[in-house]
């Protein structure tokens, strides 16, 4: 008795391996565009597939073939325009592996995407940490353009993101935070917004300067509901993004004391934010407080000041920075595009629950005329470059 049941339970164990699917039997996407045909309304798709026998490690080796192959199809649906790629496509389409999905903004402006954040919901394949961003361009253009260090122009984009808290610049937007914010009751969506430029240098011809193209982020699309409203800089989205994400570091430029012509970097380290709101004779208000500690990375100033005035004018200078981020941010944010990206009714909510049940109907009203206060204090902690003599040697 004990044998039978023994070779029952080896039975089952080998009946999962019947569903298997071979790799050589799927044609493993790494990036993913939406665009529009505009002669028809029908979407166009474009899906960038790795040859796994021709991609070898992260830059370099491999097969003798092209490490990606790029199919485009079209129809009035992007679940119709998947399946027509299986008209060419010898291996079934298979979603785990992708990195990244690009919306054309025409796409974001004219349809929104209300169908996209809905498809790639029911597909169980997709991963929901799948990063997803507004081309300026074409989407298609993005991804079939080889760019960055990497074989697989996906796995690029993947690095991009994965790496851009150092420059502030941009959100990190995915399926999960889209999904959330369309979701969420009066939170609007907020993604990425990447360019190609010619950047690149080809070693072969050096003297060709910006003579590849190379794809950087250039700031973020503001939504209302499902569709595009508008668009923040890469300036500007420094301001946002204090709001909606944790700067971990962040490059400010500044102009010298007394030198007005000359150039000095400080970096944001050691940032806190805080958003509290409360109530001022009937009226909702907000105040916003930043405090950071930021360093001397550079300092191309000759002055006359000393040491300790230098520090206070150049802690000055990078509160100002601040403010003035936040301050154009918000007249576009609340004033021009009257999206509350920067979930201000949720943190009232949280705060005056009984308040917010009486205003929540009125709230996309209230919102464009709600005074944010914005306090900043910068520390500046190390002096380093202080250290040395400010005044020219002839002095």
């Amino acid at each position: 008795m004990s044998k039978v049941i023994t070779i029952l339970v080896i039975l089952c164990c080998l009946v999962g391996c019947i569903g298997k699917e071979e790799i050589d039997d799927l044609a493993m996407v790494m990036s993913f565009a939406i665009d529009k045909n505009e002669e028809n309304n029908n979407l166009i798709i474009t899906a960038q597939i790795a040859r796994p026998g021709n991609v070898t490690g992260d830059t370099g080796g491999g097969g003798e073939g092209e490490p990606i192959w790029t199919a485009t199809s079209e129809g009035e649906t992007i679940f119709e325009a998947i399946r027509n790629l299986a008209r060419f496509s010898s291996r079934r389409v298979f979603w785990a592996h992708n990195f990244i999905i690009v919306v054309s903004e025409k796409v974001a402006r004219e349809d929104g995407l209300v169908d996209i954040i809905d498809f790639f919901n029911r597909n169980n394949e997709l991963r929901m940490r799948t990063w997803v961003v507004i081309s300026e361009k074409d989407a298609r253009e993005l991804v079939a353009t080889k760019t960055g260090l990497e074989i697989v122009p996906g796995m690029s984009l993947d690095r991009l993101f994965r790496y851009s808290d150092i420059v502030s610049e941009a959100p990190r937007s995915d399926v999960m935070t889209l999904t959330s914010a369309y979701l969420g009751e009066h939170t609007h969506p907020y993604l990425a917004m990447v360019n190609i430029r010619d950047r690149g240098i080809n070693t072969e011809s050096p003297e060709e300067f910006g003579s590849i193209p190379q794809v950087e982020l250039s700031g973020t699309a503001i939504f209302k509901d499902d569709k595009m409203v508008g668009k923040l800089t890469a300036e500007e989205s420094r301001g946002f993004l204090w709001f909606i994400d944790k700067i971990e570091s962040a490059i400010v430029p500044l102009s010298c004391p007394e030198q007005n012509d000359r150039r000095t970097s400080v970096e944001l380290r050691e940032n806190k934010f805080n958003i509290s709101p409360y109530i001022e004779n009937d009226t909702v208000k907000f105040e916003a407080t930043v405090k950071t500690k930021p360093h001397l990375v550079e300092l191309g100033c000759l002055t006359s000041k000393e040491h300790s005035e230098i520090v206070t004018i150049l802690e000055e200078k990078v509160e100002a920075a601040i403010i003035q981020d936040i301050e154009i941010m918000l007249a576009k944010v609340q004033k021009e595009f009257k999206s509350d990206v920067l979930q201000l009714g949720r943190t009232f909510e949280g705060k005056y629950p009984g308040q917010w049940k009486e205003m929540e109907s009125s709230w996309d009203d209230i919102y464009p005329n709600v005074e944010v206060k914005i306090s900043v204090k910068s520390d500046i902690k190390n002096t380093l470059l202080l250290e040395n003599p400010t005044r020219p040697a002839k002095d």
